[in-house]
């Protein structure tokens, strides 16, 4: 474990370097969450006062994008799916076949270093955001439900991670796999319910989503935290998560052994 430890202390201070740009993206970031909130805003103002949209009332809705917020500092994955590809494609996955280091492994170290780094970076303006908002955020409602929030955010950020690097992998068949990267994309924001929360959509909708992985890469561990998801439906969500998790592990094992096969380095 020790080369482990010594990948995540390298991988911190590389993205200390780049820790100008990691504010700047949670500031900017911001900006469109405003936007969002003014708009929710004025629908809970169009319906009148004391208004609920789904089960939500306007402080639950603020509060849910706040958390979305901080839930994604948490566990998005930042560009680690290109730079996989990238070694790949680049034939820098050569040193790795010749070394006592597993890849994957190596690749999760350097994504806790990244999400440790940027959250080190980017808590300062959250937490202001977030105390300017606090008249709407609410707090869990126990310590129990705030411990479950947790265990779920951790499998969320391996669900994340796992995915990416899955699809990653493509590139060993392909010569670009931005299309398949940008598509994944494309679903994961609008399923996972970082544009709105996914139990407003009609039932049949919402319930659907649940047989794919995304709404546990983000509205998951939110509901849970506000209470939407509790008693049995949170202990099946909890263990449905764990094995979408697991999934896509073997997934991305399953197609780094495979792709390895296809692999070849030429040159030094």
């Amino acid at each position: 474990m020790k080369k482990y430890w010594h990948v995540i202390n390298v991988g911190i201070q590389n993205n200390l370097t780049y820790r100008f740009n990691f504010l700047a993206r949670t500031v900017f970031g911001l900006v469109p969450l405003i936007a969002t909130l003014y708009v929710w805003q004025a629908i809970y103002t169009g319906n009148g006062k004391g208004s609920e949209v789904g089960s939500y009332t306007f402080a639950e809705m603020i509060s849910y994008y706040l958390l979305v917020t901080i839930v994604d500092a948490l566990t998005a994955v930042n560009e680690d799916d290109w730079q996989i590809a990238a070694d790949i494609k680049d034939g820098n996955i050569s040193q790795f076949l010749l070394k006592p280091i597993d890849y994957l492994a190596y690749r999760l170290c350097l994504f806790f270093s990244g999400r440790i780094t940027y959250l080190a970076v980017a808590v300062i303006p959250l937490a202001v955001f977030v105390l300017c908002l606090r008249n709407y955020f609410m707090p869990p409602a126990d310590w129990l439900t705030f411990g479950l929030f947790l265990i779920s955010v951790l499998l969320t950020a391996l669900l994340q991670f796992f995915t990416s690097y899955a699809m990653a992998m493509l590139a060993f068949w392909v010569l670009e796999v931005s299309t398949f990267i940008f598509i994944l994309f494309a679903f994961e924001y609008i399923a996972s319910g970082h544009l709105f929360p996914l139990d407003i959509l009609p039932h049949g909708i919402s319930q659907a989503l649940f047989f794919t992985p995304f709404p546990y890469q983000l509205f998951f561990p939110v509901g849970i935290y506000m209470g939407k998801i509790s008693g049995p439906e949170l202990a099946r969500g909890l263990l449905v998560q764990a094995g979408w998790v697991a999934a896509a592990y073997g997934l991305a094992r399953f197609l780094w052994h495979r792709g390895i096969r296809k692999y070849s380095a030429v040159g030094g």
